[in-house]
């Protein structure tokens, strides 16, 4: 009877050894990129969560939507959208919003504009459409904007993509 393992045997085990160590290592690996892109996802939910209820319960509240460049004193359509969305808030303090660079930013009457969202978030896009803001005779349209976000958090294989478009229309009736 043989007693011990001969060096081929001890090989081929250890050959196997490192095999199932190498996939499993490659399996740790992958659970801990998943669990990174779901953080960096949370980060993006929450922060956008926060900035885009902010802006609605302002804007719903609001009135004399405006879109794009001017005065807001004058109530504007945009129906082709733009990033930059004025309004005239429930105490009749002018508020903007805005996409600077790659962040949403906040402005109220003459102070300066302050960004609304996390440095680790990028706002690659951020789009206002404006419908039945302008008064015309005969006209049925509540006043609502429409607001298309785009964003992304995390870096390298982290990364998360966001989409978000949300309506909100004038709370106060325009008879």
């Amino acid at each position: 009877m043989k007693k011990g393992f001969t060096l081929i045997e001890l090989m081929i085990a250890v050959s196997i050894f490192i095999i199932v160590m190498t996939i499993s290592m490659g399996s740790i690996i992958s659970v801990f990129d998943a669990n990174r892109k779901s953080r960096s996802l949370k980060t993006v939910l929450n922060n956008l969560n926060l900035t885009v209820e902010s802006m609605m319960k302002e804007m719903r509240f609001g009135s004399n939507y405006h879109c794009g460049p001017g005065a807001v004193t004058i109530p504007q359509d945009c129906p082709s959208g733009d990033t930059l969305m004025s309004f005239l808030s429930s105490n009749g303090v002018q508020i903007t919003y805005r996409l600077s660079g790659q962040t949403i930013e906040k402005k109220i009457g003459n102070d300066v504009y302050i960004a609304i969202t996390a440095p680790e978030i990028i706002i690659d896009n951020l789009v206002f459409y404006t419908l039945g803001a302008e008064a015309r005779a005969g006209d049925p349209l509540q006043p609502k904007v429409l607001v298309k976000i785009k964003s992304r958090a995390g870096a390298g294989g982290g990364q998360s993509d966001l989409t978000l478009q949300t309506l909100v229309s004038q709370r106060v009736l325009d008879i």
